[in-house]
Parts: C-alpha cells; sequence; structure tokens
C-alpha cells in the first residue's frame, strides 16, 4: 500500500491525494471472535469518512485500532505514510470523541477545553486563546465558566468537540458522537458537524450504524458487515449502486427481485405505482400485482405490493392531494408497477468461505 499518497479508483490518473490513514491486512480476534478481518483501508487527508455498519460488523474495533487503544493481531496501520503499528495511542497524532461526551464535572467549560494544552505544557495564555478560539467554533464562545451539568446534551458534545479539535490533531476520531441525542438534536449536529469539518480542515473518521448520518455528512462512507468492508463509495454512490445484497439493504431500503435468472435491487421511491388507466412511460418496464399493505407515514405512504410474477415491491409516494383515508382504500387493490431498468442494479451474493 502506498505510504505517502494514494490514488483513488474514480480519480484521474494523474491527481493523486494524500493519504491520512491506512490500514494493510488487519486482523484483530478477541478468543474465538473474529472482529476484524483482513482489512485493507485508505483515508484521504482532509476527509470525512464515515464507517457504517449494524453492531458488531467491526466498525468501532476498526476505530480503536486507529487510535491505538488495541493492537491488530496482524497487519499495518500507518498516519501520513508512517508505521504507528507499536506506537501507544498518546504518541498517535489524533484525538477521540465519544458518545458519553467525558467531560470533567469539577471543571469549567474553558478549564475542559484547555486541559489537554495543559497537560502538554502549553502557556496559560495560549491555552486561553485556543480554548476560545475553539469553543467559538462550535459556537459556545460565552459558555466558558459554566460547569457541565450547566448545558444540555447537545451542548455538552460540542464541548468535547472543541476539547478535541484545541489540540489540532491530525485525525480525528468520533464514535457514534450522536447516539445519546434526539432525532432533532441529532439532525442539527449533523449540520454543525460537518461545517466545522470543513472550517478546520481536520480529516474526521466517524464511526455510525445510523444510515442517514453517514449519508448526510460523509465524503465517502465504508459499509461494515461481520468484520468486512462490503462497499467504499460516496453516499451517492453506496445508496445508488450498491454492490452487494448487504448494502442494498442496510442503507435506505431495497427492494431485490429476480428476474430471467438475474439477481437485482431497485429502490422504492425509483418506482412508479400506475393508477387506473394510466400509462407507463416509454422504456419502462412494467409488472402486474396486487397492494398487500399501506403504511401511512406523514410526508410519505409505503405500499407494499406483491408482484404476480414472484416477489415483493415497496413502493413510496408523496402525499400530494390524497388523505390518509383516501390513501388506506389502496390496501387490497389490483396494481401496475413500472420502473426503468437503468434503475436496478445486478446483485451478486458473496460467498462468505472465499477470502
Amino acid at each position: 500500500m502506498p505510504t505517502q499518497a494514494a490514488v483513488r479508483a474514480d480519480a484521474p490518473a494523474a491527481a493523486r491525494v494524500e493519504t491520512d490513514v491506512g490500514l494493510a491486512g488487519i486482523r484483530k480476534t478477541y478468543g474465538d471472535v473474529v472482529a476484524v478481518e483482513h482489512l485493507d483501508l485508505e483515508v484521504e487527508r482532509g476527509e470525512f469518512f464515515t464507517m457504517l455498519g449494524p453492531s458488531g460488523s467491526g466498525k468501532t474495533t476498526t476505530l480503536r485500532l486507529i487510535a491505538g487503544f488495541e493492537r491488530p493481531d496482524s497487519g499495518r496501520i500507518a498516519l501520513r505514510g508512517v508505521d504507528v503499528t507499536d506506537r501507544p495511542p498518546y504518541v498517535r497524532d489524533v484525538n477521540t470523541v465519544f458518545q458519553d461526551y467525558a467531560l470533567f464535572p469539577h471543571m469549567t467549560v474553558r478549564e475542559n477545553v484547555e486541559y489537554g494544552l495543559k497537560v502538554k505544557g502549553v502557556r496559560r495564555p495560549e491555552r486561553r486563546s485556543r480554548a476560545q478560539e475553539a469553543l467559538d467554533l462550535v459556537r459556545l464562545g460565552g459558555y466558558g465558566e459554566r460547569k457541565p451539568v450547566q448545558l444540555s446534551g447537545g451542548q455538552r458534545q460540542r464541548v468535547a468537540l472543541a476539547r478535541a479539535i484545541v489540540n489540532r490533531p491530525q485525525v480525528l476520531l468520533l464514535d457514534e458522537p450522536l447516539g445519546a441525542l434526539d432525532l432533532k438534536l441529532r439532525q442539527e449536529m449533523q449540520t454543525e458537524l460537518k461545517r466545522i469539518q470543513q472550517e478546520v480542515g481536520i480529516t474526521f473518521v466517524y464511526v455510525t450504524h445510523d444510515q442517514e448520518e453517514a449519508l448526510t455528512m460523509s465524503d465517502r462512507i465504508a459499509v461494515f458487515s461481520e468484520g468486512r468492508i462490503e462497499q467504499v463509495g460516496t453516499p451517492e454512490d453506496v445508496y445508488e449502486r450498491p454492490a452487494s445484497e448487504f448494502v442494498a439493504g442496510f442503507v435506505g431500503v431495497s427492494n431485490l427481485l429476480e428476474r430471467d435468472g438475474r439477481r437485482f435491487t431497485i429502490r422504492p421511491e425509483k418506482i412508479r405505482l400506475l393508477d387506473g388507466g394510466e400509462q407507463a412511460e416509454r422504456g419502462a418496464h412494467v409488472e402486474r400485482g396486487r397492494i398487500r399493505d399501506v403504511v401511512y407515514a406523514g410526508m410519505i405512504t409505503r405500499y407494499v405490493v406483491d408482484l404476480d410474477a414472484g416477489g415483493e415491491l415497496v413502493v413510496v409516494r408523496q402525499n400530494l392531494e390524497r388523505t390518509s383515508a383516501e390513501l388506506l382504500e389502496d390496501r387490497g387493490r389490483d396494481a401496475e408497477v413500472s420502473w426503468f431498468p437503468e434503475h436496478t442494479f445486478t446483485i451478486e451474493t458473496r460467498d462468505k468461505e472465499d477470502g
């Protein structure tokens, strides 16, 4: 694996990008449990890179290996081309933000942010200045003298972020930092995290099991399953062109069908439910079926359609004109659905016995 630079597969041959984090052949076990198996990964300098997957998929173990909290059984970990596989956490130029904030309750907000600088021996005037800059960045400039208990969950998470950023690390590792927040606050913090990352230019490596979170914030996503990476790509690539049945099912909702020996996926929003007598657009594939279920979900309605040719489809429609009562009347009626072949993607099931 390149030590100083790597070329992205989708980039022009002449365009070279720097690699901040490089993992090669990483394997990590806990007794008989294989947490990570032969993992190869490169994270580019300055990108917001997300490791996405269900619980037990290996994403948090990978983050801990990068941080130095765990050591791999085999393989190599490099930061900006320097092999740090055997180096302890405190000599790696990375900081970690956890879900539980880990703030010192007896210290003020400013003292919490200054703490890492104080340990490093940074003089008081510079500590104050850098801490204030970090608090301003996370929009808590006037909260320096408060104690953590006086802050909301979202504010405490911002303090934890400021404390990590103030040290100006090469890489910031974030282990499900928004997991303890309610939905609305989590969505607000997603926007804030992306803004902060763009302003400071630090490489973010982010762990989450939340697909929407990953799609919203990331430059690239690595989808994990059973200690392996199923796919790495931009949010658009992972969502629109899933590389495996697992990715198609885990990232959003996807339909899986088999026709004429071909297994393929198609997203619910790419399917059109034709009203009585409505003609499909030219070039669209049409199938008949029966609406088995209708689920009203506010802005959209989800339809489950059993197809005459076999299989079922989930179809979504925006609720523009019809009432919820009218929509529910569709349950049990015959229907036609259509989609364009270019919106389908062939799926090949990976043999887990293969490397």
